[in-house]
């Protein structure tokens, strides 16, 4: 059984570098028995979540709930800047916390006390058949293509992402075609560049971070897609680990859920996979320890 609770807070991007606030970090100590498996999410931000519970973090979080008895229970809230202190460490004096978990954080991430990473991705890049790239295999080869090519191209990229320095580095800012990071309309996600824009052909390519990139790669039925795992290279960082947050001092809830990581490492693999995440093959390494 899930329960729903819903912001009354207008949808915005989700974006790596913008799920917290500035100030210290809220220290919380565990709290009594737990009577649910409660989770920040965000309301509309597939492939990760959605209120229908249809995005991965939200399998994760069934397959969790079931090991630990629990019901799983949402208090959702646009994941955009703000987004612990809205959730996670929103606290009413007088009430509890309305959520325990954030299911997808970066390794290290401050605002929250990161467990081990459980999976690691990349940025990807993804373009349509039929203009001019059906041949091309690897970014290596994208970058190789004529230059007149690729001056006729529109590639769509979120502001302040890898992707704007690669533009930069390769020369191609002018075919760049900016999207906001931040966005206040409650019906706008990050997967539309692909869903909407990309197979419209509003965009000839798109380059977003590589769980947005698998999935919608995927689901587009009217265009045919091509997705290119993008590599780290000098000057651009483009692959990242991803773990989960709690709060700070709930150090017991913390070991909970990296034991359940450990254990159910093989079905988070499946789940992930099966939604389309590029995952890299090397194991992520564990993330410095911070309680």
């Amino acid at each position: 059984m899930k329960k729903q609770r819903r912001s009354l807070t207008a949808r915005g991007l989700v974006a790596l570098a913008l799920l917290g606030a500035a100030g210290a970090p809220v220290v919380a100590q565990d709290a009594p028995p737990r009577q649910s498996f409660r989770v920040c999410q965000d309301p509309n931000n597939l492939p990760f979540s959605n209120l229908k519970g249809e995005g991965y973090e939200n399998k994760i979080a069934e397959l969790f709930a079931k090991d630990l008895g629990l019901p799983v229970e949402y208090y959702s809230f646009p994941q955009r800047l703000g987004f612990i202190r809205n959730t996670l460490r929103y606290k009413v004096p007088g009430e509890d916390f309305r959520c325990d978990i954030v299911m997808g954080v970066p390794a290290g991430f401050d605002q929250v006390s990161a467990t081990k990473p459980y999976y690691r991705s990349t940025y990807a890049l993804v373009f349509a058949q039929g203009k001019g790239l059906d041949g091309v295999k690897s970014v290596e080869e994208f970058l190789k293509l004529d230059r007149s090519t690729l001056e006729k191209l529109r590639i769509g990229v979120y502001d302040r992402s890898p992707a704007n320095d690669w533009l930069n580095k390769y020369k191609l800012v002018e075919q760049g075609v900016p999207y906001q990071i931040l966005n206040a309309d409650p019906n706008q996600y990050p997967g539309q560049i692909i869903e909407k824009d990309l197979a419209a052909g509003k965009l000839d390519a798109a380059i977003v971070w590589g769980p947005i990139a698998g999935y919608f790669a995927k689901q587009v039925q009217q265009a045919k897609l091509t997705m290119l795992p993008m590599r780290s290279e000098p000057g651009v960082k483009f692959d990242y680990s991803m773990a989960m947050g709690v709060r700070y001092g709930e150090r017991e809830w913390k070991q909970q859920i990296e034991t359940l990581i450990e254990k159910r490492r093989p079905e988070i693999l499946a789940i992930l996979r099966d939604y389309g995440v590029p995952l890299l093959e090397d194991e992520p390494a564990p993330a410095a320890p911070r309680q």
